[in-house]
């Protein structure tokens, strides 16, 4: 048995608003919540018309006061657009107000397109190679402060947040090893290097005050539903909406549809199937078969379940799904 969580992009549908995505995302936390899930995570993501939660802390703000247990936090948020001190800042006033129950995922890339990338950061470097300094920067917001001090965050300092290095590629995994933090991966989306990834980190990782030995996440797309067809039937919002990215056209979640067959060429067809290639579908059986095998392939602690589907009532028993099946340990 593993620990499940929920990665949440606060899905705008078609024909919706980020004031409905806000409301449906409260409503699948509490559910979450009740239903046993470990943590509830936002991604930062800009310019994308299908994605509520680019203002991530504040989202997660909204999420934590509509709950009370379940740990909330930034699945993640991307550190090159910021200052460290804001972020330290930022989540230092979330633990802050919601004492015990917030985690701070960092990632490296700017969770958009180069033009908005520029657009945040103010300048045309893009590449991230202050990452590993900026996030050793931000460990020591959350320490003690040392005498003489010139900088500190207020609120933040001595609050120890818990920092996860999140990565779709080795980077991470070698930063986080060697830091000695958490890791999760982003194979619902980028399955490439999922286990190259786990054995880097679980080889090269040093003990630290954080965490004693390594700890991974993964992340796996489930689009669960009480038949085959049915589960099949919403898989294609995602697939849409991943294909229209492809295509340099973001948009929000689409209405799913009966077949695929017409909308994506055989070329487009094999790059969205190889890039969502550890989605699980379908009834709850296979639910259960397809989980037991992720986690017996990649030995992680903990699976963090996403899910774009248009219905947000489908959405919900989805989810409902997983934790009926999963066995879940808090």
């Amino acid at each position: 048995m593993v620990a499940l969580s929920v990665l949440d992009l606060a899905p705008i549908v078609a024909g919706g608003s980020a004031a409905d995505a806000f409301r449906n995302t409260l409503d699948l936390a509490r559910h979450a919540e009740r239903w046993g899930f470990r943590r509830y995570w936002l991604a930062e993501h800009h310019n994308m018309p299908g994605v509520a939660s680019a203002a991530t802390a504040i989202v997660i703000g909204h999420v934590a006061a509509g709950t009370s247990t379940i740990r909330v936090g930034a699945g993640g948020v991307m550190l090159p657009n910021h200052s460290p001190l804001v972020i330290a800042e930022q989540f230092g006033t979330l633990e802050s107000l919601f004492p015990g129950r917030i985690d701070l995922g960092l990632g490296r890339a700017p969770g958009t397109d180069p033009n908005t990338a520029r657009a945040l950061r103010r300048r045309a470097d893009l590449d991230g190679d202050s990452f590993p300094d900026d996030v050793v920067e931000l460990q020591a917001y959350f320490r003690d402060p040392a005498p003489g001090q010139l900088i500190r965050a207020v609120p933040g300092a001595g609050l120890k947040v818990p920092i996860w290095l999140l990565g779709s590629s080795l980077f991470s995994a070698q930063l986080a090893a060697a830091l000695g933090l958490p890791f999760a991966f982003a194979s619902h989306f980028a399955p490439d290097l999922l286990l190259p990834a786990l054995q880097i980190y679980r080889a090269h990782f040093k003990p630290s005050d954080a965490l004693a030995q390594p700890y991974t996440m993964a992340g796996v797309g489930v689009f669960a539903a009480d038949t085959d067809t049915a589960a099949r039937r919403l898989l294609t919002s995602a697939q849409q909406q991943f294909l229209n990215l492809r295509r340099g056209r973001p948009g929000p979640v689409p209405p799913p549809v009966d077949s695929m067959d017409d909308l994506w060429s055989p070329a487009e067809r094999a790059g969205v199937e190889h890039a969502l290639r550890y989605a699980i579908v379908g009834t709850p059986d296979a639910v259960q078969q397809r989980l037991d095998a992720f986690v017996a392939e990649t030995r992680v602690d903990e699976v963090m379940i996403t899910a774009q589907i248009y219905d947000h009532a489908a959405r919900l028993r989805s989810y409902e799904i997983v934790a009926d099946v999963g066995a879940l340990r808090t």
